[in-house]
């Protein structure tokens, strides 16, 4: 697993891996916005978000996005693909990529039931209840229908708010390291202006990340530096590096607001 690379620390970084399941993601017929969530979501757990990878309804690619994630990453976190329908493959996936069998699991099954009354649960609803078999059953509130935990994957729900409520369940599974701070410096300069100098400042605060991101204001070009760490007193003094930089360079670090987002 990843080890950080700081001037002042060598405590250990948590990472995780987002999969996206889903051919709507990849036609464009759904936007999604679980991949925002989660690394906010992560961020104060602790956990660095280091990939993101959206594939479709395939099982083999299933397989092997999940076994190759969850070697590199402490926790890998599935979406999509866990209804009753039958491109609904990822329980299954996950069963195989693991070595094990999807089984029908009795629990989920009682907390579908206790959902849905006393109508019977047809064999749709039932796919819903079909877990691989040694995972942990991650908490639904709102739909019933479960995800669930396989040693260190977490599978969810693709859609939003069941997804956000499955990770608020899951959340006190987590051990993570510091919260990542951010520090946001903005300026009507362009990227060419301040690249030089910036990626000096880089190098002296090996321990920061130093992100540069241009956009187009109404006055113009303009770029916003966002710094990242997790020692608060180096994150200032970073941040009073680029405030000085930008100063140097005629230019004034200010609040800006982007016309469209741009490259410069």
């Amino acid at each position: 697993m990843e080890q950080p690379a700081s001037a002042t620390s060598d405590e250990r970084v948590f990472t995780a891996c987002v999969i996206v399941i889903g051919n709507e993601i990849l036609s464009g017929r759904t936007q999604d916005s679980n991949i925002a969530f989660l690394a906010g979501a992560l961020n104060e757990a602790g956990v660095r978000l280091r990939e993101a990878r959206v594939i479709p309804d395939i099982t083999a690619t299933i397989i092997a996005n999940v076994n190759d994630a969850r070697a590199q990453f402490d926790y890998v976190f599935t979406t999509g693909g866990i209804g009753p329908t039958h491109d609904d493959i990822t329980a299954a996936s996950v069963a195989e990529a693991f070595g094990v069998k999807l089984l029908l699991n009795e629990e989920a099954r009682a907390l579908l039931q206790a959902r849905y009354g006393d109508t019977p649960l047809n064999e749709a609803r039932l796919r819903m209840a079909h877990i691989p078999d040694g995972a942990t059953l991650i908490d639904n509130p709102i739909s019933a229908a479960p995800g669930f935990k396989m040693e260190n994957v977490f599978v969810l729900a693709g859609v939003p708010a069941i997804a956000r409520a499955m990770f608020r369940s899951l959340r006190q599974h987590l051990i993570g390291g510091s919260s990542v701070l951010t520090r946001t410096v903005n300026c009507r300069l362009p990227e060419g202006t301040i690249a030089a100098d910036l990626e000096a400042i880089q190098n002296r605060w090996p321990d920061i990340e130093i992100g540069s991101y241009p956009m187009w204001t109404n006055d113009g070009p303009a770029t916003s530096l966002v710094l990242r760490g997790t020692d608060a007193t180096r994150l200032d003094a970073a941040e009073a590096d680029v405030t000085a930089m930008i100063v140097a360079l005629g230019g004034e670090p200010m609040q800006l607001t982007p016309a469209n987002p741009s490259v410069v």
